[in-house]
């Protein structure tokens, strides 16, 4: 430790997670490692002038490089990674070879830390299923087991995780996800909770957060792009989504709820939101749209009672801002969490995909309220506590982590997103959205050339 605190070069931390994805619960994840992060430097007494995080996006390897392989365009990623001395992956999806190219570049990202001798750290990632003769799982697989990589953490996949792992060296564990600590990084953007946000600062090991008394309960609708089921293997179509949420919300007003439906900001989420209005009568003035950023989206969390979601984050700030959910399971990482906090009932199958059951889970839920393991909540920072202790101070062993009530008061809040940063949010997700619309007109004259070439064919027999 005296060492990087005499030294004149930064230690550089090279936080890698979906930071630059247009779902805000990424940018939730973000903001939730920084200030873990910055939490265990504080912990090893190391001085803020001492390090600096450079958070970047865990697609730091191009879509044209993936496209081209032009070594001109992997200059950046490689320059960043070779002035880091730790490499730390933060809740990216680094594993997914599904239905998604980004297990390649986590496996090119390796490539680099190995030639330059990085250490890597993988924090509360999600694991997808093994797959013993899938060529990208084993292309993946191989590069994880590089002797850079010290430790891999996962918030749901244990299993599969320990199938991946070959080389001895590397440490593996369950961990909670750190926006189980996104109440406390946003605490000064949670509006009108006042009396539960005292309960943050003063957890015991377990705590019961009782229902809140209410005439009018407010409940928050979360809803998944229109193909998000069918992509991950559940029957489960588009029109079959938006009768079931038109019977969810008739069913809340027949119970007198207050309702909302929005998303954590992903275009596709937003675009299916507008599905409804335009196609099944859903009253636009209650649609949330336009969530861009993580703040924005604690806040208006805050004045729920309860919480229905497809998408996981706001499960889990849910949980954190002790507002009791329930979740549609669409992929295993919904029953993970769940399972892990203690409420596995509350993630609900697809047989039950229907407003009785669904509404009747969130009230028995607000019923019983939220009890919170200090042990589970704290997985995550122990984890990392010890993964960078072992690297930046192996021969000094006696610093131990804060406890919870003196990590709680350690975590520096969240100062907010810049105008600058909010334009580039804007301009990710709009490009985004443009090359969504381009492919399908490309799409459409493209099927309209195949329709011209048949019917010129069938005209000439």
């Amino acid at each position: 430790m005296d060492n990087i605190e005499n030294a004149t070069k930064k230690f550089t931390i090279l936080l890698l997670t979906n930071r630059d994805s247009d779902n805000v619960g990424d940018q939730v994840i973000e903001a939730s490692d920084i200030a873990l992060l910055h939490s265990v430097m504080q912990n090893l007494k190391i001085g803020k002038g001492s390090y600096q995080i450079n958070s970047r996006s865990a697609s730091i390897v191009t879509k044209e490089y993936m496209e081209t392989r032009n070594p001109e365009l992997i200059r950046g990623a490689e320059k960043a990674i070779e002035k880091a001395d730790l490499v730390l992956f933060g809740g990216a999806p680094v594993f997914n070879y599904g239905y998604q190219k980004f297990y390649e570049r986590t496996a090119i990202t390796l490539e680099l830390a190995q030639k330059y001798n990085k250490p890597v750290i993988f924090s509360a990632v999600g694991v997808e299923s093994y797959h013993e003769n899938n060529k990208k799982c084993q292309r993946l697989k191989s590069t994880l087991n590089f002797d850079c990589v010290k430790q891999i953490t996962t918030r749901d996949g244990l299993d599969n995780l320990e199938k991946y792992k070959e080389n001895e060296n590397i440490t593996i564990g369950l961990v909670s996800d750190p926006a189980v600590f996104s109440a406390n990084v946003f605490d000064n953007y949670i509006h009108g909770r006042t009396v539960i946000k005292k309960k943050f600062r003063i957890i015991p090991v377990k705590v019961h957060v009782p229902p809140k008394k209410s005439k009018n309960k407010k409940i928050g609708i979360f809803v998944l792009r229109a193909n998000g089921f069918t992509d991950n293997h559940v029957d489960f179509t588009r029109e079959e989504a938006a009768e079931l949420w038109v019977d969810v919300v008739r069913l809340l007003k027949q119970k007198g709820y207050d309702y909302e439906l929005l998303t954590s900001g992903h275009f596709g989420d937003e675009a299916f939101l507008d599905f409804l209005i335009r196609n099944y009568n859903i009253p636009q003035s209650k649609c949330v749209f336009n969530m861009n950023l993580p703040e924005t989206l604690l806040a208006q969390m805050s004045q729920y009672d309860g919480v229905i979601s497809c998408r996981l984050h706001p499960s889990i700030i849910s949980f954190s801002m002790n507002i009791p959910a329930v979740s549609l399971i669409w992929n295993s990482k919904v029953t993970g969490f769940y399972n892990g906090i203690g409420y596995p009932q509350r993630a609900i199958e697809r047989p039950d995909f229907n407003a009785e059951a669904i509404v009747n889970a969130v009230e028995q839920a607000m019923e019983e309220g939220i009890v919170k393991d200090e042990t589970y909540l704290m997985s995550v920072y122990n984890s990392l506590f010890y993964g960078i202790r072992n690297i930046i101070c192996p021969e000094n062993t006696s610093v131990q982590p804060y406890s919870y009530e003196q990590l709680i008061e350690a975590i520096p809040p969240f100062t907010g997103t810049s105008e600058g940063e909010e334009l580039e949010k804007l301009k990710r997700k709009f490009r985004r959205t443009y090359e969504l619309c381009n492919k399908r007109l490309e799409d459409n004259l493209r099927l309209k050339e195949q329709i011209k070439e048949l019917k010129e064919k069938n005209s000439m027999n």
